[in-house]
């Protein structure tokens, strides 16, 4: 049995309702097991990346529509050409509803990595989308990873990382979200980086596009860099056996694109956090400065808001840092959600947290990913005021220690297989007191130490045996 490994992103949130259309509406998407007649041949001599260039499908009807890379299968799916279609060049696929794209033909052996660009249609809201494969010719196929959230209208390119010693066939599923979709530019390659399954192209030197393509010259093609996966933001387990019932309110399960929470009613501040940073989180996006209450919440759950801070010589501090969320304003935003907040000592918050932050950040940009989940525990701190156990009239419990952990891997992909021989493991445990000192490596310790002050299991999605070995050292590697 061919053997393939994917690494898949998350992505995110939701716009404006789209507009509507006047095209038929099609039967809900099948099973995921495909019986097809016969064998297509192996297409070694397919135009790869496929580029939607060639098509000129205008409706959503099922059609097959053949390509630059070869024929392909269109379910509630058409070729956009419209400004509202997001895209390089002048066509990107659209697929509204469940709406698919299948390849009729199988590559040729060798596919190691298969990269696809996704944005939002115009304005239009949030879709999941799946990337699914078959090694059997189509008969049978089976999803790749994880389902990929994508919103906006920036095209983000998720890479599919893995190894597949046979033919592949490939099919992209829309599966939820009110909103269109664009696809453009599938992009295969082999171990080494190479292009696979393509064609010789153009001589060297030649800026003409490939026949029966309206691709702009190579010269003025706009240069777009290949974004990292944005990965399972809990994907080191839940380490308090959260539940989003709201009978469980002291262990509220918060999930959000931009992380994941256990939620503590009773304190007013989060168990934890836990979230994933690389660099397709990082961009450009200002802070956003939004402070306000989390409308997840369930009836019942007095909401924090910022006034419940108001003059009492603690900072909101962030768990998950707003520098740690600039992609676009609403992952910047999300930040700002009072469920994740924390009453933290000044000091602490704009120096020591700071920081460790920091230099997490640095790490991502020297090509690292890190997995990181942050909480609190314990009952008073020290402020710029002074000492206080609660603020809000009791509605919020003030901490007295602030941990977090780090679990640091180089780029890549399988990370649970990778993490008991490439990753390091740190751990930081301060008092949340005015007079910390700003050097946080000065507060390293083992996680077996935090998982003794909290209850939790905090690395549970690894085996017991590698748990046991990675969760007793404490760091000793480089802080700056």
């Amino acid at each position: 049995m061919v053997r393939l490994l994917f690494f898949l992103p998350l992505a995110l949130l939701a716009c404006s309702p789209p507009p509507p259309e006047t095209a038929r509406s099609l039967p809900s998407a099948g099973p995921p097991a495909i019986a097809v007649e016969s064998e297509a041949p192996a297409q070694g001599a397919g135009r790869f990346p496929e580029t939607f260039e060639a098509g000129s499908k205008g409706a959503y009807a099922t059609a097959d529509e053949t390509l630059g890379s070869g024929s392909w299968h269109f379910e509630d799916a058409l070729i956009g050409s419209s400004e509202q279609d997001h895209k390089r060049g002048q066509h990107a696929a659209r697929l509204r509803n469940q709406g698919r794209l299948r390849m009729n033909f199988s590559t040729a052996p060798g596919v190691a990595r298969i990269r696809i660009s996704a944005a939002a249609y115009g304005d239009d809201a949030a879709s999941t989308w799946e990337l699914w494969g078959s090694v059997d010719g189509g008969r049978t196929f089976r999803r790749i990873g994880q389902p990929v959230r994508t919103q906006g209208p920036r095209l983000v390119a998720t890479a599919f990382e893995g190894d597949a010693a046979g033919s592949l066939r490939l099919e992209i599923r829309k599966t939820s979200g009110s909103g269109r979709l664009n696809i453009d530019d599938v992009t295969l390659e082999t171990a080494t980086g190479a292009p696979a399954g393509s064609s010789a192209g153009p001589a060297a030197g030649s800026t003409s596009a490939p026949a029966g393509t309206s691709l702009p010259p190579a010269a003025t093609r706009q240069a777009t860099a290949v974004v990292t996966s944005r990965d399972d933001n809990m994907a080191l387990g839940n380490p308090s056996g959260a539940t989003a019932s709201p009978a469980n309110a002291n262990n509220y399960l918060l999930s959000k694109p931009q992380f994941t929470m256990s939620y503590n009613a009773g304190r007013g501040i989060p168990n934890w956090v836990s979230w994933h940073l690389n660099r397709a989180w990082r961009g450009s996006a200002p802070r956003q400065d939004d402070f306000r209450p989390d409308p997840a919440l369930p009836r019942g759950v007095y909401a924090v808001s910022p006034r419940g801070y108001g003059s009492s010589g603690f900072d909101k501090g962030h768990n998950c840092p707003s520098a740690d969320r600039t992609t676009d304003l609403d992952d910047n935003s999300a930040t700002f959600l009072m469920t994740n907040m924390i009453p933290q000592a000044p000091n602490n918050n704009q120096r020591t947290w700071s920081s460790l932050e920091e230099y997490g950040r640095a790490l991502v940009e020297r090509g690292q990913e890190v997995y990181v989940i942050m909480g609190s525990y314990g009952k008073g701190g020290t402020g710029a005021k002074g000492f206080a156990t609660t603020l809000d009239g009791g509605r919020v419990t003030v901490p007295a220690r602030v941990w977090k952990v780090l679990v640091v891997l180089p780029e890549g992909s399988d990370d649970l297989r990778r993490i008991p021989a490439q990753a390091r493991i740190l751990a930081v445990d301060t008092p949340n007191d005015n007079a910390v000192s700003p050097d946080w490596s000065r507060y390293r310790v083992s996680v077996d130490a935090i998982e003794n002050a909290t209850g939790l299991d905090l690395l549970s999605k690894l085996p017991v045996a590698v748990q046991a070995r990675l969760e007793a050292a404490v760091d000793k590697g480089p802080t700056r």
